[in-house]
């Protein structure tokens, strides 16, 4: 059964698009590696990688076994993992896509208390807004706010955060609280960029109203428009757990406390349902935090 083997190698070879890579990753020669693919090959009877001196590339019958070696070795990794302590004692790198200010700011200590909680993990971290290919890149999990755009993936929902109007005390002791939606209107409203960005769905106890706003202000990144918002430069459409340390201190006040925005979504994306236990706690830890959040 040493063609298992040789499969698995090929997996890795492909995944690193380099035989030097792929040999560094796994402790073997170079040499090693490249006579164990050329024996895979020959066993097959069909090329399936083209080799030039600067990168390898599948050929149409190694597209085909890679699809379906990939599953193989996924599914058996995961059943040797899943053995004795390893799914109580999860180790390895965990390779994480998270959103940049979500991160930063809300993400970071439940991270720091996750990695408290599993020694035996390290971790790759990748803070982006961009959309990962989690077959092609070395991506384990992708956690991002909002609906998943693609069909593709497997997406398990963490959490739903509410979201809320906030400003500060000197901007409001200058400018005045508003007393309904309405008056937003007349305020310097700090926005997301995006999609009907100048109007704002609001939701009390018996009604939903939208309200056109405007500001001279319009941001890509959450993590800005809190920090101008604790500048006293307007009021800032926010989840309530990136703001809570704020309110806390005393730097931003709830604005419209009668009112607030539909809840964005938290959702952590696979590409398979099979996940390594590194993997598999790291999503339910998130889940149970986030929920209690």
């Amino acid at each position: 059964m040493e063609f298992l083997n040789d499969m698995a190698l090929f997996v890795e070879v492909v995944k690193a698009r380099s035989f030097r890579r792929a040999a560094e990753a796994m402790g073997m020669p170079n040499s090693t590696l490249s006579r164990r693919i050329s024996g895979l090959e020959k066993e097959i009877g069909l090329r399936l990688l083209h080799r030039t001196t600067r990168k390898i590339e599948l050929t149409e019958a190694g597209q085909l076994y890679f699809d379906r070696c990939k599953r193989i070795v996924d599914e058996a990794r995961l059943a040797h993992e899943q053995l004795g302590e390893m799914l109580a004692r999860p180790s390895g790198v965990l390779r994480a896509s998270l959103p940049v200010d979500f991160a930063n700011i809300y993400l970071a200590p439940l991270i720091a208390e996750f990695a408290q909680l599993y020694p035996g993990i390290s971790f790759e971290l990748d803070l982006t807004p961009r959309q990962v290919d989690l077959v092609s890149e070395p991506v384990d999990v992708v956690i991002r706010m909002g609906e998943p755009a693609s069909s593709n993936l497997i997406a398990r929902k963490l959490a739903s955060l509410r979201r809320c109007l906030y400003a500060s005390p000197r901007y409001l002791e200058l400018h005045g609280d508003p007393i309904h939606p309405s008056d937003l209107t007349n305020h310097e409203c700090l926005r997301m960029r995006g999609t009907r960005a100048d109007r704002w769905i609001l939701s009390g106890s018996e009604a939903e109203v939208e309200v056109e706003v405007g500001g001279r202000f319009e941001l890509n990144s959450v993590g800005m428009i809190r920090r101008l918002a604790t500048l006293d430069v307007g009021i800032a459409l926010l989840g309530e757990g990136i703001v809570a340390q704020d309110v806390a201190d005393g730097t931003l006040r709830r604005v419209l406390p009668q009112w607030q925005a539909s809840p964005v979504s938290v959702y952590a994306l696979t590409e398979t349902r099979l996940l390594p236990a590194k993997t598999q706690r790291f999503i339910e830890f998130l889940r149970e935090r986030l929920e209690d959040a």
